[in-house]
């Protein structure tokens, strides 16, 4: 991870945070966005005092012109972008029936879920491609293989997400881009406190489920493209 530069959206708390400091300690250079300006400069600072370069960019990622200048930012700062994790989502209101969903907000969870990795991964393609190599991680759930009730729009832009990741590793197939999924599992983090208001049950905590963010960053995933992984079982299953 020495000196490669990883691009990390939504990087401003749970997952992306912990995202950013693993690759930070890592010795990664670290570019950065999030919509929430004061926590975005706090994880600057963290990420700073461990010596590693880190640009980051107030942007909502589901708004091309955001994409353009957080990218265009990031590729003249580094003169490249090595890894991108596609990390940034939202939940919308819930728990809620379909039934009950409010129009508006589920267009609204829709178009940032999937235009968010759409929109970045197409402005970093031109350079990927122009060295041949890059590593494109999206970020996936089990409600986006089975739909489960309350989950609303949330569960189905999870469905996209891993269609969109299938169409990307074949169209990318012959040009040295990976793309994989990562399924996180449940983790402590704001996001599903508001998916599971009563959850009675231990959660993992981010940082516990990086390692396979690193695997996928890293040379040893070299040829591995279209593929789906498990955060939680990474290191049980014997693939780090």
């Amino acid at each position: 991870m020495n000196k490669q530069t990883i691009m990390i959206t939504g990087a401003s708390k749970g997952l992306g945070k912990s995202l950013a400091l693993y690759f930070a300690e890592k010795g990664a250079n670290l570019a950065l966005c999030a919509r929430d300006e004061k926590a975005l400069k706090i994880v600057q600072q963290e990420i700073e005092l461990l010596g590693v370069d880190v640009v980051v960019t107030v942007a909502d990622v589901s708004s091309e012109k955001d994409v353009e200048r957080f990218v265009s930012i990031a590729e003249q700062h580094f003169g490249r972008i090595d890894t991108l994790i596609n990390n940034a989502s939202i939940f919308g209101p819930g728990p809620l029936y379909l039934a009950d969903y409010p129009e508006r907000e589920f267009e609204t969870v829709i178009k940032t879920n999937i235009m968010n990795p759409f929109l970045v991964t197409k402005r970093v393609l031109p350079g990927m491609l122009a060295r041949g190599t890059g590593s494109i991680i999206n970020l996936t759930s089990e409600v986006g293989q089975t739909g489960y009730a309350e989950w609303g729009a949330y569960a189905v832009s999870k469905f996209a997400i891993e269609g969109m990741t299938q169409v990307w590793a074949d169209e990318l197939a012959s040009t040295g881009i990976r793309i994989n999924l990562v399924d996180p599992g449940e983790m402590d983090t704001s996001m599903h406190e508001i998916a599971v208001p009563d959850c009675d049950y231990e959660l993992t905590h981010p940082s516990d489920v990086v390692e396979v963010f690193g695997y996928l960053a890293s040379d040893e995933s070299i040829g591995i493209t279209g593929q789906r992984y498990q955060a939680q079982n990474f290191e049980r299953e014997g693939l780090s």
